[in-house]
Formats: C-alpha cells, structure tokens, sequence
C-alpha cells in the first residue's frame, strides 16, 4: 500500500497548483484584453503589423493553453512530441499554402 501511495503522490507532484492555473488565467485575460484593444487603436489595426501580432498573440495563448490546461508540458515528452510534431507539420503546410495562393487571393477580392 505505501507504494501506491508514492507513485500517487509522484505522479501529481508534476501537475501545476491552483495558484499556477489563476497565473495561466490572468495572462490569458491580459492578452485577449490587448487582442480586443488593439482593434480599436486605429494607427495599430491599419498598420502592417496588426495582423501578424494578431497571429503571434493567439499562438502564444494556443501555446500556453496547450502546455498548462492540457498538461503538455508536465507529461512525458513522447506525448509532447506526439502533438507538437503533427502541429509543426500542419502550420508549416498552411503557411506554405497561403504563399501558393496569395495571389489567386488577392486576384478574387480585386475583382479580376
């Protein structure tokens, strides 16, 4: 029985506390907070920025979501890999993607 008891307690020694779920959820909130206002700073939103710091703030929020609530980044690093690797692959694609059809893209919202 104290086996168990050891393996118990050593599998949630590795898990985040309260007080690092209330950290997660105040920079989750900071972060939406400057998402939601910076569309109504007008000299940022018609910036060429404002779309790509868009993009790095959402994935740094998928980022920390996925490491914290999903546990990534206390469970073993095979499972770690198992989601980070498809991920890297399908971003990698979908960037690869909207360099091939940018300009078909912008060819159709033009009218042409």
């Amino acid at each position: 029985m104290a086996h168990d008891t050891a393996a118990h307690d050593d599998a949630h020694a590795h898990h985040p506390t309260a007080k690092t779920y209330l950290w997660t959820a105040l920079f989750l909130t900071i972060v939406t907070i400057v998402e939601i206002s910076a569309y109504y700073i007008k000299p940022w939103e018609q910036s060429a920025i404002y779309v790509p710091s868009m993009i790095f703030m959402s994935a740094v929020k998928f980022a920390v979501v996925c490491a914290v609530y999903m546990h990534l980044k206390y469970d073993n690093k095979l499972f770690r890999n198992l989601f980070v690797g498809p991920l890297v692959i399908a971003i990698v694609t979908c960037v690869g993607l909207l360099f091939l059809f940018g300009k078909v893209a912008i060819r159709i919202s033009s009218g042409q």
